[in-house]
């Protein structure tokens, strides 16, 4: 009787573990981790040592280290990235991390789209129930088909019975070979409004599907292509959750050579996965934002995240 009384409560104490953590939220996070690829590229040396232009050259081990810190210090549960390179850039990221910071993130996809060198991906200690990679989502740009070069990736999940959909994306950046389209800004308005013509068909705003669309959208949150994504005509798409730091400061990118700090990472939420919160009325749900010393060594953006109320 002694011995059993023990199992009880060993049990017991599980039980209650496995509801807490059934109860818990789901911490989503987006991050473009700044050419994880081989690539042309200025590496920085030690402080006060003179930058070098190398050709063909992996990510810096010191810019790796900082980005799993960071990653590490978060802890998401599911990790939407940016800017990755191919299939074993992305299992080296996997592997280090569970190696050297103890985070295991044992489901992962990388989408391959048109662009050949930098991908979107997905990290999660989450099981996937489904993902689709949408490859052949097509705007007009100077009367010509294009499709969005990096894809949309489409990871599905059940999380306590509840279907909802994550989706990465990553716009195109504002350099361009064209004079008649100054900052690609054209060609980006484009792909946002293949991706929003693509979920209002997908998911109607009156069917209440949870969604999160989130990414490196390259622009900011009075550009067209946020417009683009957020709303068609008078009806409202989804809202982007306003994300901050412990400082209160929005900024998610920091462009060196131009001195300039700006909001170009975003996490979007459909009106299906904002009602899930249960907040009064003209009430919405506040995002997060990473800031350390390790921020602009790891990377020219910073991780973003939110917590879903599962």
């Amino acid at each position: 009787m002694s011995r059993r009384i023990p199992r009880l409560l060993l049990a017991s104490f599980v039980l209650l573990l496995l509801a807490g953590q059934l109860a818990a939220n789901l911490r989503v996070a987006t991050y473009n981790v700044r050419n994880y690829l081989m690539t042309n590229r200025l590496v920085h040396g030690k402080p006060g040592e003179k930058s070098v232009w190398r050709q063909n050259y992996p990510k810096p081990e010191v810019e790796k280290a900082a980005l799993r810190r960071i990653i590490a210090r978060v802890d998401p549960d599911i990790l939407a990235l940016q800017e990755m390179g191919g299939a074993p850039y992305l299992k080296e990221l996997q592997r280090d991390l569970e190696r050297f910071d103890g985070i295991r993130y044992p489901h992962a996809v990388l989408m391959l789209g048109a662009d050949e060198d930098r991908h979107v991906a997905v990290l999660s200690k989450v099981p996937f129930h489904k993902v689709v990679q949408h490859k052949a989502l097509t705007h007009k740009y100077f009367g010509n088909a294009e499709v969005v070069r990096r894809g949309l990736l489409e990871v599905q999940f059940k999380t306590n019975g509840r279907a909802w959909s994550l989706f990465n994306l990553h716009l195109k950046s504002k350099w361009t070979e064209r004079d008649d389209d100054p900052e690609a800004s054209l060609k980006r308005e484009g792909e946002a409004t293949a991706v929003r013509e693509f979920l209002k068909k997908q998911h109607p705003v009156a069917q209440g599907h949870p969604y999160l669309l989130l990414g490196d959208f390259n622009d900011t949150p009075n550009s067209k292509p946020l417009a683009r994504i957020l709303r068609s005509g008078n009806t409202r798409l989804c809202r982007y959750i306003y994300c901050k730091d412990v400082r209160g400061r929005i900024w998610t990118h920091y462009w060196r050579k131009g001195g300039l700090y700006s909001q170009i990472d975003y996490i979007c939420a459909s009106f299906g996965m904002l009602k899930l919160y249960g907040l009064p009325e003209g009430r919405w749900p506040d995002g997060h934002i990473e800031d350390s010393d390790d921020t602009l060594v790891a990377s020219d953006h910073r991780l973003v995240w939110v917590e879903l109320p599962f």
